[in-house]
């Protein structure tokens, strides 16, 4: 088509703005239908109207796409807004951009609000350069609608819309988006439109007139679908062909504008949703207009299809009915289980209603979300699509918004429904840096009692599940072993290609029954049923979820969820035998969110996280109630993604949630806020697991930690490594009370091992029983000691004599230490570290073969300063105080030696040394530590003598040298199992240096002051102002700060002296070279000795050789002395209270396994659990000692008093040895007094 001449980009002539002016002022007068225009290549003139009072309203130029209103999401377009193919499409609105249309248009009316536009036009897209074409009888652009001024109802009676192949159907509208698109680019903005108020009289006045079409710029809809409508054999009416004129015809830039423009009206407010509880899917063709509304802004909801029609194609599997569960027939010769509690939501009058023929009646399936738990999406004020959760971190921050809660909190059962406040103030959080109190952690390993302890799976695997004595794991292969002896009962593989993802033990009948069989889902969407006794497969739905992978199998009582991948959750009830059955389809089916992270039941619900957000579904089998109960996520600030979570059985209405950063939420069942959020570690939490009152917290470092929540802080009871790689899961079997009289945890680990754990921890109650009893049967006393700590900076004794003040140090400090006990010097560089060349010579000169004495190893500087320091002892103690040389070592500078006066030098025994290397990697001892040991009576004792890493940015190398000094297990082990209980802690056997009762460090430990020049340090310290400067101090504030920084566990007596480093050689000024280091408390004297060790003073001493300060205190140890006879009887007292603890926990755990697991009301629980006991009779389990097998009573406590000093004192077996003996020997006694009689 040829263009017209003018002198427009478009070819046509510029006219001046009064013409276009008059042009659309008689737009809105009725003007005498032109004739219908013929085939022709000419083009009707858009500028021949004559002039009007008012301008026409100007359709907005960015282009919108038409969504329903909320009022009509979910339903199905009407269908008398179909027909035919063929048919002529329907007309536009007049305020809107033009569109096909045959008939007149109805009157619009600006009042009601109608339905939405039959025509779904998505936005244009750029044409070709070079192709503008003017379409005869179109007026305007058909995409330029004014969302202020669109209709809502379609205004034609055309029984069908016309559709643009290519674009998508069906428009989405995602939550937090508004419907309104970003412009585009394309024409020129054409001027503002006038005021809404104005635009309304007008159209109530007069009807709008037809007018001829402006030349279309770009081939914009209009021309395809003009096309369309020509090749079907249509022509347009120009009569009929209401339209308003387009903008487009005058160049934005025309320098005849003269008035500036308006301001334009504001967007309209979207209405609320209407609620909507539950609806049917219509299988028509207008089901693809229906709007498919997320899931707290994720996954799409399920809509359930009406039970008389087909399912949809895109879910071929989905059930069309549900057909309630009947209740159970039991086998022939069975007894009827116990009747389940009812399950909230669940009208049970429904399963014993009948027809008249007997049959279940057919209920149809609901929606699964209705549109009342949504949120309007708020209104768009910029450009771009927030497809993105606001609360999120991808969020732009001027577009961030804190996480908020305000909404209906939809209850299921007997709940009531609530409206959450945005800001809970019913709980205060806990501080995040309320860090768990880690002075008395124990590391030995719960190694369960009877049984096998670990299982290697000698495959990948990452899933497991386990009941009672049964534990199985799954992934290429699945097989099931007993715990008892580690027999493998089942074994198969599922193929290439194909991979197990979910696995859980199916519902019992009956109590006895559970346990038997496994339901397997994989990466297929399959789900199979397997039978543990037959080693078979009995079940298999292999088009259970599409082809889509299961992530998640729930047993809740006895039904099965299965979760898979896209958030398809699919309730599988009981049929008439009481089970679930793959043969049958499920009852109900819900749409969760998509990008599952973590998930778990919680009583009837799923709180289910996907990355930071959580939120809670309540599934039911009659999906007669809404499944989502919050409307906006749960987010806990200051908290990472989650990763794991647990319940705790004493914690009652609480949620844990483990994070990747090692945080762990607490959160309210009843009104879902947060508790608190508590820093436990510096790792990713991995898994955690609720164990009677504790957590256990499995970490990406292989460890397991148990907390003791009940305490304020959390105090971290155990502490060990359980697998050489990341712990996967940790599960606690809450049916092995009931199955084998034992509470235990498994867990699994990278490693592909299984491991299982004593949940009760003996042997760790009876140990903190005896600590806390040793008054009982221990004599204590108090010594005394005092520890000196020098960086002497490669001086020597002779040094001192130059300066007066320099020559009393040693006389003054020895004079002044109030004759102790013990007696500990520490030094550090004794050699000069800076000569690269003695340094050199050390690293790499091969040690003497025939040095055997301390005084051939020893260097001429060692051998100065350890006869300095006897001879000074001589001459300045008291003449009755004689003291003995216990012990020396040197590494590399470090130089550790040890006096002991002559009263207590008998009573010292198991003494060790060791050193640790930390410079070059660990190859090298010019940064390290020197580690002595020994026991007075039976107190163990530990001095640590250590530099470490230096340097003002180097705070992270020294917490790692720390870190690794005290994890070192270089010392001897202890193999006496009753010196271990009686002289050490934390589960230790004396080869590692927490093991010991007394601890005490010294040294140059290098912690410098952050975030603060040097002059202002200095300033402060003249003006004694040392509260600024400590709370700055790289120690302190790692200990407050970081929880996992190893002397977190030691005390430090107040610092009341000024930095000790660095000073110039022979003044007291602070460094003045050229690097000008910081002042800093690099010397320090820190210890540990749970509440048997006081610090008496701690003090600087101004020696002026060396650019360090030397520091030292005074030090009260309690030692204590154990009398056997009475440790015995104090023993069986201990073994006698857990025994009474275990019976118990175990009731109580068996009580919860029949409610919370199987779902037995409390009655029939509790009469299982006594019909149980009384089936067993006499028998007990083969841990059980004392009470149980004895008869229990006051002589059975006497029995084990009398039993437990048969005990011997050594036993050359494994660390628990002495445990079991007094069992063993009780168990003997009583077979000897049963054969007597």
């Amino acid at each position: 088509m040829e263009p017209q001449a003018g002198d427009g980009p478009d070819g046509s002539s510029l006219k001046p703005v009064s013409s276009l002016r008059a042009q659309f002022e008689t737009m809105g007068k009725p003007k005498e239908p032109p004739p219908v225009p013929k085939p022709s290549t000419s083009v009707v003139s858009p500028r021949n109207r004559s002039p009007s009072p008012k301008p026409p309203p100007v359709p907005d130029t960015r282009p919108a796409r038409t969504t329903p209103t909320p009022q009509d999401e979910g339903k199905p377009a009407a269908r008398e807004g179909l027909r035919p193919v063929g048919l002529p499409a329907p007309k536009a609105a007049p305020d809107h951009a033009p569109s096909l249309n045959i008939a007149n248009p109805p009157p619009l009316s600006p009042r009601p609000l109608k339905p939405p536009p039959a025509v779904l036009i998505e936005p244009p897209q750029s044409p070709p350069k070079g192709r503008v074409n003017a379409v005869p009888g179109f007026e305007g652009s058909p995409l330029s609608l004014d969302p202020a001024k669109a209709p809502t109802t379609p205004n034609s009676t055309s029984p069908r819309s016309f559709k643009i192949p290519s674009r998508p159907h069906t428009p989405v509208l995602e939550p937090r988006r508004s419907p309104r698109l970003s412009a585009t680019v394309g024409p020129p903005s054409p001027p503002p439109p006038r005021r809404s108020a104005e635009l309304r009289r007008d159209r109530e006045l007069r009807p709008a007139p037809a007018v001829p079409p402006p030349v279309n710029r770009a081939e914009k809809p209009s021309n395809r679908l003009s096309q369309l409508v020509n090749q079907n054999g249509f022509h347009l009416d120009a009569a009929n062909d209401a339209t308003a004129k387009s903008p487009f015809n005058s160049p934005p830039g025309s320098p005849e504008r003269e008035e500036p423009p308006p301001s334009l009206p504001s967007r309209p407010t979207r209405p609320q949703a209407p609620k909507m509880l539950s609806m049917s899917r219509n299988n028509t063709a207008s089901a693809a207009l229906e709007t498919k509304r997320d899931v707290n802004g994720n996954g799409k909801a399920l809509l359930a299809p009406a039970a008389a029609e087909p399912p949809p194609p895109a879910l071929p599997t989905r059930p069309q009915t549900v057909t309630e569960a009947q209740p159970a027939k039991g086998a022939a010769g069975t007894m009827r289980p116990p009747p389940r509690p009812p399950r909230p939501g669940v009208i049970t009058s429904i399963n014993t209603t009948t027809h008249e023929n007997g049959s279940s009646p057919q209920t149809k399936r609901v929606v699964s979300n209705p549109t009342t738990q949504f949120a309007p999406p708020p209104t768009r004020t910029h450009n771009r699509s927030m497809t993105v959760d606001r609360t999120s971190d991808r969020t732009p921050p001027e577009f961030r918004e804190p996480p908020r809660r305000n909404g209906t909190v939809v209850e299921r059962g007997t709940r009531v429904t609530e409206t959450l406040a945005p800001n809970p103030t019913s709980h205060t959080p806990q501080p995040v840096n309320a860090y768990p109190d880690a002075s008395r952690i124990n590391r030995r390993p719960p190694f369960t009692k009877k049984g096998l302890h670990e299982i290697y799976t000698k495959y990948d695997t990452r899933i497991f599940d386990v009941c009672g004595q049964y534990v199985c794991s799954s992934g290429p292969l699945t097989r099931v072993w007993s715990l008892l002896d580690g027999e493998l009962l089942m074994s198969f593989a599922h193929g290439e290609g194909v991979k197990a993802t979910a696995i859980s033990f199916k519902c019992g009948l009956g109590v006895e029954d559970e346990g038997t069989k496994l339901w397997i889902g994989n990466n297929l969407g399959e789900v199979m049923e397997a039978d543990i006794a037959t080693q078979s497969i009995v079940g298999n739905k292999s088009v259970a979820h599409g082809r889509t992978e299961i992530i998640k199998i729930y047993r809740h009582f006895n039904e099965m969820w299965t979760l898979d991948d896209t958030g398809s959750l699919f309730v599988w009830g009981p049929d008439s035998d009481g089970l679930p059955n793959l043969n049958n389809n499920p009852h109900q089916a819900y749409r969760l969110p998509r990008g599952h992270t973590f998930s778990m039941l919680v009583g009837s619900e799923i709180w289910h996280a996907t990355g930071k957000e959580i939120r809670v579904f309540a599934p039911t089998l009659d999906g007669r109630t809404q499944v989502q109960v919050l409307m906006r996520p749960m987010i806990a600030e200051g908290a990472g993604e989650v990763t794991s979570g647990a319940l705790i059985k004493t914690q009652k209405g609480s949620v844990y949630f483990g994070h990747a950063d090692g945080k762990v939420s607490i959160w309210s069942q009843q009104d879902f806020s947060c508790l608190g959020v508590i820093n436990i570690s510096s790792y990713k939490i991995s898994c955690l697991a609720g164990v009677r009152n504790e957590l256990w917290a499995g970490y990406n470092t292989g460890k397991i930690c148990v907390y003791d929540i009940e305490k304020s802080p959390w105090v971290v009871k155990k502490d060990w490594q359980s697998h050489d790689n990341p712990v996967i899961k940790i599960m606690t079997d809450r049916a092995s009370c009931y199955r084998l009289n034992r509470l235990q945890v498994i867990s699994l680990g990278a490693d592909n091992m299984i491991k299982a754990w004593d949940g009760m921890l003996q042997d760790d109650y009876l140990e903190s029983e005896m600590k806390a009893l040793d008054t009982q049967y221990c004599e204590f006393e108090d010594i005394k000691a005092m520890v000196m700590t020098w960086n002497a900076g490669a001086s020597t004794p002779t040094s001192l004599r130059y300066s007066e003040q320099d020559s009393m140090f040693i006389q003054n400090l020895l004079r002044s230490s109030d004759s102790p006990e013990i007696l500990i010097f520490g030094f550090q560089e004794l050699v000069d570290l800076e000569d690269k060349a003695a340094t050199a010579k050390r690293l790499f000169k091969s040690k003497k073969k025939d040095a055997v004495t301390d005084q051939e190893r020893m260097s001429h500087q060692y051998r100065d300063w350890r006869d300095f320091l006897i001879r000074s002892l001589d001459d300045f103690m008291p003449a009755d105080c004689l003291y003995h040389l216990l012990h020396t070592s040197t590494l590399v500078g470090l130089f550790t030696c040890i006096f002991v006066k002559s009263s207590i030098r008998d009573r010292v025994r198991n003494l060790s040394s060791a050193d640790i290397k930390r410079g070059m990697g660990g190859l090298h001892g010019n940064k390290g530590a020197i580690v002595v040991k020994f026991v007075v009576d039976d107190t163990s004792m530990c001095f640590i003598n250590c530099h470490l890493a230096a340097g003002q940015s180097q705070a992270n190398s020294r917490h790692n040298d720390i870190a690794a000094i005290l994890e070192s297990a270089v010392l001897p082990v202890e193999r006496d199992p009753t010196v271990r209980i009686d002289s050490y802690i934390g589960g230790g056997d004396g080869t590692m240096i927490l093991d010991h009762e007394i601890c005490l460090i010294n040294g140059d430990l290098n912690y410098r002051i952050d975030t603060m020049s040097r002059d202002t340090v200095v300033a402060a310290v003249k003006a004694n102002n040392l509260a600024k400067l400590l709370d700055r101090d790289q120690l302190l504030v790692a200990r407050r700060r970081n929880p996992a920084f190893k002397l977190r566990a030691f005390e430090e007596m107040p610092i009341q002296f000024a930095p000790t480093y660095k000073y110039d050689v022979g003044t007291d000024n602070y460094d003045t070279s050229e690097k000008k280091r910081s002042p800093a408390w690099c010397d320090r004297l820190l210890h540990r000795g749970c509440g048997r060790i006081q610090q008496l003073d701690y003090r600087r001493h101004e020696v002026r050789v060396s650019d360090h300060r030397p520091v030292s205190g005074r030090f009260k140890f309690t030692v204590k002395t154990v009398s056997p006879k009475k440790r015995a009887m104090t023993w069986a007292d201990c073994q006698q209270r857990f025994e009474d603890l275990k019976e118990k926990e175990a009731n109580e755990e068996k009580l919860y396994y029949l409610m919370h697991v199987i779902g037995y009301d409390a009655a029939t629980s509790k009469k299982i659990i006594k019909d149980k006991a009384g089936t067993d009779g006499s028998v007990t389990d083969p841990e059980l000692t004392g009470e149980e097998e004895l008869g229990g009573g006051s002589k059975t406590r006497a029995h084990l008093r009398k039993i437990s000093l048969q005990v011997p004192k050594c036993h050359n077996r494994s660390p628990g040895g002495y445990f079991e003996d007094l069992g063993e020997l009780a168990e003997a006694d009583t077979q000897k007094r049963h054969f007597s009689r």
